[in-house]
């Protein structure tokens, strides 16, 4: 490939060597993907803006980039020109169950936040699971975030070998949990948590864009603190972290006022669990000193799923704009899709500024692109994943999408941000790649069939709901 134009400032010039595409250590031609003409938001630190730029990405990163009129010259091993799209990272979807898009549509009218509701619309169901569910359940899922934008996504549920194994084949980068959920069985508590530990180390052997994690389901509610207490140590042994929920309503905190005299996130705090790595979801019903030990941790960060939070009719919503004021680390999710009924993590953006903007009494107190950022980078950083992905930047792994700005919806605003987050959706993805390897292009799956995925999964539903009605009619 050609050097850059000869009108490209001095400090792209390093970037052009790279971006010839030659392997330094072994002499060797690597293939160059070059986009082009691309509205391109980095999401980096100073939040750069390339209208009409352009990005290289070789061997699975991103080689360079930079505004319009310096773009590299000649031909490439492959281009693409995208007029009219706007170009950004890839969407981390922090907090999920992929499984439960068998739960869809089955759960209206519940609040999937207490105890009542998530036992009659969801525990009670999942008892008839087969390991055969899961696999086609979350290929669908995996289809539905890249279709829509998502590139990255944190999960937590049962079977956890057969999601790995789906999600690998989507080609999507993910953090799986195995949920341990002990509910007063200490042995079966212990049990449990082998069981995680177990998976996490053949994940581990495995490489590639899926890791995992611990998944203790909910403290103090349904795990004990001898259970939390041992979770924690096995997290920071194996160098992992945990992801799980809490604070979704005062029940959460009954356990612990009664035994301690504090809420369940400062008891967390006083023994020791917050010293690992943690990813908090939901954390509706938080007290300033329940943000104060958040912020106190190293490392801990919170999954902020406004449509969950809503549609579950509890009176109190995330103190998101607190967390972010605190120093906390707050991403976006979209939890399960029986109580959110949609992976779109456009519409998640608009969703939690809007809820934010209730809660605080003011307009705006979420902007665009704090809200852009809480979905890439700051996904990324509470994912352990920043030096990896989030933003736009010559080194990092190359996930990126494309969205298709030339229709109605996106004429003649000049915020992007704002573009993307109140008028935006993620039918508008027209590219999406992982890793530098594009698992959408042109609005169509590249390594799977999503026709022959959702017929799969019809199936599956269709012989899961039977078990359920056949089981419903023997009780």
């Amino acid at each position: 490939m050609a050097p850059l134009d000869d009108e490209s400032p001095a400090p792209l010039l390093s970037i052009a060597l790279h971006v010839r595409g030659i392997s330094a250590e072994k002499g060797r031609a690597v293939p160059v993907t070059l986009l082009t003409n691309a509205d391109i938001l980095t999401i980096d630190a100073q939040d750069n803006v390339y209208p009409g730029g352009w990005l290289a990405v070789e061997d699975g990163r991103i080689a360079g980039i930079g505004p319009a009129g310096t773009v590299p010259t000649g031909q490439g091993d492959a281009r693409l020109n995208l007029t009219g799209h706007i170009l950004l990272p890839g969407l981390v979807n922090a907090h999920t169950h992929t499984p439960m898009i068998l739960f869809r549509g089955h759960a209206e009218g519940y609040s999937l936040l207490t105890m009542h509701g998530w036992r009659t619309a969801i525990r009670d169901p999942e008892l008839a699971l087969d390991a055969s569910d899961i696999g086609p359940a979350t290929a669908l899922s995996c289809a539905e975030m890249a279709l829509s934008g998502t590139t990255t996504f944190a999960d937590q549920y049962f079977f956890a070998d057969e999601v790995a194994e789906a999600t690998i084949a989507s080609g999507l980068r993910s953090v799986l949990t195995y949920g341990i959920v002990e509910l007063g069985d200490a042995a079966r508590g212990r049990a449990e948590l082998q069981t995680a530990i177990a998976f996490v180390e053949r994940l581990r052997d495995s490489g590639g864009r899926v890791t995992a994690w611990l998944g203790p389901h909910a403290p103090y509610v349904d795990n004990s603190e001898e259970l939390l207490l041992a979770e924690a140590a096995a997290a920071r042994r194996l160098g992992i972290g945990m992801h799980l929920h809490m604070a979704v309503g005062p029940e959460d905190n009954e356990h612990t006022l009664a035994a301690r005299g504090v809420t369940a996130a400062v008891a967390l705090a006083q023994i020791g669990f917050l010293d690992a790595r943690v990813l908090v979801a939901h954390c509706l019903d938080l007290s300033p000193e329940d943000i104060a030990a958040f912020a106190a941790a190293p490392a801990t960060a919170v999954a902020y799923c406004a449509t969950a939070g809503l549609r579950s009719g509890r009176p109190c919503t995330c103190p998101a704009v607190a967390l972010r004021q605190a120093g906390v680390i707050v991403a976006l999710g979209t939890d399960n899709v029986a109580s959110n009924n949609s992976y779109d993590m456009f519409a998640e953006m608009k969703i939690a500024g809007l809820a934010a903007s209730h809660r605080e009494g003011r307009a705006g107190a979420l902007p665009p692109e704090t809200l852009l950022r809480m979905a890439t980078g700051e996904g990324a950083r509470a994912l352990g994943l920043a030096e990896q992905i989030g933003s736009l930047e010559v080194g990092k792994r190359a996930d990126l999408i494309a969205v298709d700005a030339r229709g109605p919806g996106y004429a003649g605003a000049p915020d992007l941000a704002a573009l993307l987050v109140y008028s935006g959706s993620g039918r508008d993805v027209r590219h999406v790649m992982v890793d530098g390897e594009w698992v959408v292009r042109d609005g169509a799956l590249q390594r799977q069939d999503a026709g022959q995925l959702r017929e799969e999964f019809a199936q599956v539903y269709a012989r899961f709901w039977a078990r359920v009605r056949s089981r419903q009619a023997e009780s």
